[in-house]
């Protein structure tokens, strides 16, 4: 590879780590063509970018937008790396469980993931990350939490206006007997 295509690729992959919020970083070594190519199929179909990209060139890419952000990501580094690209977090951790599943393997195995600023290092994460709520799950969460109450308080003076409603008809039928 020329200094030229590397300086290409590290391009590319800086504008994905700027594009994206959220990225795993992946090892598919052990799968086969036909297993990475459903993998890459699978995540075209659910808007996940999977690229594969030498380790080195990653980490400077990683280096030139902002070297302290993605420190915890270094160490993730080495063997056959393979990146996720996700406007959500759980997305991926998704994938990989059900690519898991359907094909009956380990692989691709979590090395570690950046969630909106996060760090998660190692395979035993994806259990936990595949928990995560989208930003508009939280806040939809937020909004119903937020909600109960006023609805409680809204149906407790429904039912003091029923309650006062009865009190008049008896008062009005005590009157005219």
């Amino acid at each position: 590879m020329t200094p030229a295509q590397k300086n290409e690729v590290i391009e590319v992959l800086k504008g994905k780590f700027q594009k994206y919020d959220n990225f795993y970083i992946t090892n598919t070594e052990s799968l086969t063509v036909a297993q990475v190519s459903k993998l890459r199929r699978i995540c075209f179909e659910k808007n996940v970018e999977m690229k594969v990209a030498k380790n080195t060139l990653i980490k400077k890419a990683l280096d030139q937008l902002d070297s302290a952000r993605f420190q915890g990501t270094f160490d993730s580094l080495h063997g056959v790396t393979a990146l996720l690209f996700s406007e959500s977090g759980k997305e991926p951790a998704m994938i990989i469980s059900d690519f898991r599943g359907a094909a009956k393997t380990d692989k691709p195995l979590l090395k570690a993931a950046f969630i909106d600023g996060s760090v998660f290092v190692g395979n035993d994460q994806l259990d936990t990350l595949k928990s995560l709520k989208s930003k508009q799950e939280l806040i939809g969460e937020i909004i119903g939490l937020l909600q109960s109450p006023v609805s409680n308080v809204m149906s407790g003076l429904n039912a003091g206006s029923m309650i006062a409603n009865i009190l008049k008809t008896l008062e009005d039928r005590t009157e005219a007997a």
